[in-house]
């Protein structure tokens, strides 16, 4: 389970998605989302779908590895469709006891379970395709405006490049240390939800250690390579926008636009 855990995770590549401005790929997932939420009906899901399809197809992103990132929060996608699916008032097409499934129930558990399909795998779409560092730099070019207000935009954006960062190196701790554990005679599989939790104490100890000495480390490197903020520093690689970034940028607001005014 921990191992489908891919947020964070970045595949190099030569494409066109991997070759767009990080700040054209935020803004195309901001409209994304848009888009999603304001779908209605099957046309308006017709056609994020078609679009995730074909990005995902531009950047040569496997569906194996786009979907395998669902697999940690499928209890949250079911749960979630079964409280739409009996808790949603309308006409009753299926009655049990104290359940009742309603027809409008099943519009909206599909229309919910697709719709945090569609963002989940378009936001992993992003982070499979953009680099931590032009993430991270993208993120800080599109927030400077608050700059003026005295944010921290630098310190932010640099915040959530090392969280994402070390996602990936925490998942791979958290597996050597169930390893050790279960060589040790540690079993986190068996009983139930109670016992499970209480399985995972002796895994949850080690692992803030760990991350706290990763921590404290990083601290250290950054003070002795004289780090002090986002103030007068400077890009070895400039953010532009070429032609592509405008053309993809305006696909993706004709999209959320197009969704809005005729869905």
């Amino acid at each position: 389970m921990l191992k489908d855990i891919t947020l964070g995770q970045y595949f190099p590549g030569n494409t066109l998605a991997h070759k767009l401005d990080p700040r054209t790929k935020l803004l195309a997932v901001v409209c994304y989302i848009v888009a999603i939420f304001s779908c209605h009906s099957v046309w308006g899901y017709g056609a994020a779908i078609v679009t995730l399809i074909v990005s995902a197809r531009v950047s040569k992103v496997g569906a194996k590895a786009l979907f395998r990132g669902l697999r940690p929060v499928l209890f949250i996608i079911v749960f979630t469709a079964v409280l739409n699916l009996f808790y949603t008032p309308g006409e009753v097409v299926w009655t049990w006891w104290v359940l009742k499934i309603t027809r409008e129930g099943v519009r909206m558990s599909v229309a919910m379970v697709a719709r945090i399909t569609l963002l989940i795998t378009g936001t992993f779409l992003l982070t499979y395709t953009t680099s931590p560092i032009r993430l991270t730099d993208g993120l800080e070019s599109l927030l400077s405006p608050l700059k003026k207000l005295h944010v921290p935009v630098h310190e932010l954006a640099m915040m959530m490049s090392i969280a994402l960062r070390f996602i990936p190196t925490l998942i791979e701790e958290t597996d050597k240390i169930m390893s050790a554990q279960k060589a040790r005679g540690a079993d986190f599989e068996s009983g139930g939800l109670v016992q499970r939790a209480k399985a995972l104490i002796p895994l949850l100890v080690p692992l803030f250690v760990s991350a706290f000495r990763r921590a404290d480390e990083l601290a250290t490197a950054m003070e002795c390579r004289c780090y002090h903020g986002g103030e007068g520093r400077t890009k070895l690689h400039v953010l532009r926008f070429a032609a592509r970034d405008y053309l993809v940028l305006a696909f993706y607001v004709a999209l959320a636009a197009g969704i809005i005014v005729f869905d």
